[in-house]
């Protein structure tokens, strides 16, 4: 397939320009501006559905990224581009349904601890657990650092190199602007919730852990240090393992557990449309207060 270029952006006429700018929002991020047979626009950025589902999406139209969504559940192959790691495998772990526990966060000694914590309390369970270490937004030379600690000390299965940790939270953020795109509103669209939650504990700067069953069956979201204390004292509620099962036992620890204050952030970095008015809190449900962030970062 053929690309196009400009020989030289000079060659753009000014009205085009502010064309561009003003009604496809464009600010520096790349757009992939889609137009049909005849030449007319049906979708005025498609690099969140590339990013989401790939060739899938084809042709790119607005309809066809409603359509998928409509059928979209919010499951393990939505969060993870399964297709694109060569290892792990985490379509056997899905298939075999086995535990799965995506974590995150750059303090390797709560990664130490927490690591520690579920395998002791997989093990006493007796239940299959498999976890994957997805570092941070914007990985550095600490993420770096720690995929090297963790593989050498044998804590979990990484993101074998920082690019995939980079389209691990770059995919999310597609998601995140791919649903606002459609009109949908944060707190209104279960979707759109999760992936709030996913980046949030991203934006919180702390280590964070989801736990799902196969695809479909997950944890209630709670923060990090909430997760690592329900683990350390499994023998509170090992015997509701017995009756309710290990997932609903869990979620009922966490929830009884769950502190009262917290503090939480959610940093949109280079949108691609308009900022969200409302953005609601994924503990609380309140509305966020919006700030503007400066951020310069050599890590």
């Amino acid at each position: 397939m053929p690309w196009y270029s400009l020989f030289h952006p000079s060659l753009l006429d000014p009205a085009v320009i502010k064309y561009i700018k003003e009604k496809w929002y464009f600010n520096r991020k790349p757009l992939l501006v889609v137009m049909d047979s005849q030449g007319r626009i049906v979708n005025t950025n498609a690099l969140h559905m590339l990013w989401t589902w790939g060739s899938v999406a084809f042709p790119f139209t607005s309809p066809k990224e409603e359509a998928l969504w409509r059928d979209e559940t919010w499951r393990v192959e939505l969060l993870v581009d399964v297709n694109s790691i060569p290892e792990p495998k985490i379509s056997n772990w899905i298939a075999d349904e086995k535990y799965i526990c995506l974590y995150g966060g750059e303090d390797i000694d709560w990664i130490r601890k927490f690591t520690k914590a579920v395998k002791e309390v997989a093990k006493q369970a007796g239940i299959p657990l498999e976890m994957l270490y997805v570092g941070k937004n914007n990985p550095g030379d600490k993420i770096s650092d720690n995929n090297d600690i963790i593989q050498n000390e044998k804590l979990s299965d990484v993101l074998p190199d920082l690019a995939l940790i980079k389209a691990f939270w770059v995919r999310l953020e597609n998601m995140l602007h791919s649903k606002l795109q459609n009109g949908k509103a944060l707190g209104e669209d279960l979707l759109l919730k999760e992936i709030n939650v996913m980046l949030t504990y991203d934006g919180n700067g702390k280590g964070w852990a989801v736990i799902s069953r196969g695809s479909n069956d997950w944890m209630i979201r709670v923060d990090g240090d909430t997760i690592l204390k329900s683990f350390i004292n499994y023998d509170e509620w090992k015997d509701q393992v017995k009756e309710k099962g290990f997932l609903p036992a869990l979620n009922g620890q966490l929830a009884a557990n769950k502190p009262p204050h917290h503090c939480n952030r959610l940093i949109l970095p280079g949108t691609t449309g308009s900022v969200p008015e409302t953005v609601v809190c994924a503990d609380c449900g309140r509305s966020m207060e919006k700030f503007f962030l400066y951020r310069c970062c050599t890590d």
